[in-house]
């Protein structure tokens, strides 16, 4: 019997479901991607809430976390325990920018589960206990994070790309958690939980009574004025290194300031991070890894802010190898500077990547979480079809365009602790 693996096909182009747009009564946005295949329901809440809002130190994170940690009317216990009865789950997410606020549940759980949204959305109560017990553990968690050298490069490097006073470079010391205090969360909650500053996307299956009971509980958010912040200009170190005598490793960060989604080039450039470190046979894996056995990986991404973007490369080496893992990576990026990429290995990265992307809309979530980030963008559902079009289309002439215009050897910042 004759076996043969079937061909691997990669579509030439991947369709998004628009997003419906409509308002609730008070003019929140809301975003349904409707689909009757799936017995489940997805609603999230994203308030522009996110860590460069706040006026204290961990203002954001604790006032998100702490949403759940009960209501007017429920408990912390309370509330975990109908989530769980019902199988529903509820999540928060936080970044620079914007908190997450997720429920999910099977649709004929959906009204008891909306009940619990509300008291979350609508009547947190930030109890005292509760939030002594939280701002504890994240204080310890904290100490203990940052005992570790990729902990501390990834915040030296926030430093080195913005300066240690910009919105996205602030790394505050833990002791500000003890300055902390319930009526400092209930006035960031104030402020910012509003429905100016807020919009919704629900996901699965949206019926009309289902999206007429969540207009119904995004009408109830109460209003407040538009959040604004003003970023100051970034002020780049190109070198920072922190030494710690008794690490084994030190961490290892490159990259460079660049841009925002919204730039007609951070798709390219998206490739480009690819081709240096965006899957296991990337070109530093193949050299730090496999050719020179400096670490066990290494990354490469554009990272995309509201305000700003940057292209990252990351990684961990034995301490005594840390010149020679960055001269690699210099050299690594130097070679996509002066050598046009081959067509088959720009294949591979487009194979890879285009196959990312169908992974994550593998499903109704999935395509909600990538509604999401181009709403955050000013984008709509299209956004992802002409990124995936840019993708299929990048020449390698383009691709050494790219790393010769933004990757100069001078405009790199290189970041080590350990």
């Amino acid at each position: 019997m004759i076996r043969q693996q079937p061909d691997i096909v990669i579509p030439r182009s991947v369709e998004m479901p628009p997003a419906r747009l409509t308002h609730a009564q008070n003019g929140v946005r809301i975003y349904t991607l409707s689909s009757d295949d799936f017995e489940v329901v997805r609603f999230t809440f994203v308030f522009k809430a996110g860590s460069s809002m706040q006026t204290k130190p961990f203002a954001a994170s604790s006032t998100a976390n702490m949403l759940g940690e009960g209501s007017t009317s429920l408990t912390a216990q309370e509330i975990a325990e109908r989530l769980d009865f019902y199988g529903s789950y509820f999540d928060v997410n936080i970044d620079r920018d914007y908190s997450y606020i997720s429920f999910c549940t099977l649709k004929k759980f959906f009204e008891p589960t909306l009940a619990v949204a509300r008291e979350i959305l609508l009547h947190p109560a930030f109890p005292e206990r509760e939030f002594e017990v939280y701002r504890q553990k994240r204080k310890q968690s904290l100490i203990i994070e940052r005992k570790k050298v990729d902990m501390q490069s990834r915040e030296l490097f926030a430093e080195a790309l913005f300066g240690k006073d910009h919105p996205y470079g602030i790394s505050t010391p833990e002791e500000e958690y003890d300055n902390l205090s319930t009526e400092i969360l209930r006035e960031h909650y104030q402020t910012l939980y509003t429905a100016e500053n807020a919009f919704v996307v629900c996901s699965g299956n949206i019926d009309n009574d289902v999206y007429a009971e969540i207009e119904a509980l995004a009408s109830e958010l109460h209003s407040g004025a538009s959040a604004s912040v003003a970023f100051p200009e970034a002020k780049t170190t190109h070198y920072m290194e922190h030494n710690v005598e008794s690490a084994l490793q030190s961490s290892v960060r490159v990259g460079r300031l660049l841009f925002p989604r919204t730039h007609p080039d951070f798709v390219g450039m998206q490739v480009v991070a690819a081709i240096l470190g965006g899957y296991f046979g990337s070109r530093l894996m193949q050299n730090l890894r496999e050719e020179h056995g400096y670490t066990y990986g290494v990354m490469a991404a554009m990272v995309n802010f509201e305000q700003e973007g940057y292209l990252a490369i990351a990684t961990q080496v034995a301490r005594e190898k840390r010149k020679e893992a960055i001269a690699e990576i210099y050299n690594e990026i130097e070679r996509l500077r002066h050598e046009l990429i081959s067509e088959e290995e720009l294949q591979m990265v487009k194979n890879v990547m285009i196959g990312e992307i169908l992974r994550i809309l593998d499903g109704p979530f999935g395509i909600a979480d990538v509604t999401i980030e181009n709403i955050m963008c000013g984008m709509d559902n299209s956004a992802t079809e002409q990124s995936v079009q840019r993708i299929f289309s990048i020449t390698p002439e383009e691709i050494k365009h790219l790393a010769e215009k933004y990757l100069k050897r001078d405009d790199l910042v290189v970041v080590v602790a350990g």
